[in-house]
């Protein structure tokens, strides 16, 4: 307990963060009140600025300030290929390999049905809209987790009648891990040896 409220409101705010405990929210807490007050501004306008210009692309789904996203927007990607991820972090994750050249699709989350996350929970509709004959080969990129499976599982036998070749990421990935924690040697090989659904 501390005797000053602020201080209090501070580690209570940043031990709400995900893997932020308490211990970690009391060290930020004090790099905070060490900083320069023009450095604790910058990030409190940061922190304003993410909120108010961080937008979804009407394309993809992916986090952008402009709609369409640079991705999307880019004729030098190859428009004819196209990699469903469950999240936004999944497409930095696969964007720091330099291997992909290839549009995405975020469906913003992965089927949970004790989550009560369902098919309409996620962007497939979305997904589905943008089948329209371009692409020749979709990759179901889903994390390597019983919720990603069932994506998988789900999206290919909704993608499969469209005549579209559907490919997901080779097993190198461990089961239970996250696109946005593996190694970008791991994600290289995913995507090279890719497998048809």
């Amino acid at each position: 307990m501390y005797n000053a409220e602020s201080i209090e409101q501070l580690v209570d705010e940043f031990s709400s963060l995900p893997g932020i405990g308490r211990k970690s929210a009391h060290r930020l807490a004090m790099h905070i009140l060490k900083l320069p007050k023009q450095e604790v501004l910058n990030i409190a306008e940061a922190l304003v600025n993410v909120k108010e210009k961080i937008k979804y692309c009407a394309v993809c789904w992916n986090f952008t300030e402009e709609s369409p996203c640079k991705i999307c927007s880019n004729a030098q990607r190859n428009h004819s290929i196209i990699c469903v991820v469950e999240d936004p972090n999944d497409v930095i994750a696969i964007e720091k390999t330099h291997e992909y050249k290839g549009m995405y699709h975020v469906l913003g989350d992965a089927l949970s049905p004790l989550d009560g996350i369902g098919p309409e929970d996620l962007k497939i509709k979305e997904l589905l809209q943008r089948m329209d004959g371009s692409f020749q080969e979709i990759i179901l990129a889903m994390n390597s987790s019983i919720e990603g499976e069932a994506t998988t599982i789900y999206l290919s036998k909704l993608l499969k009648p469209l005549g579209v070749k559907v490919t997901r990421l080779a097993r190198g990935i461990p089961i239970g891990s996250d696109l946005e924690f593996t190694d970008q040697a791991t994600l290289v090989r995913a995507l090279e040896a890719r497998v048809e659904v």
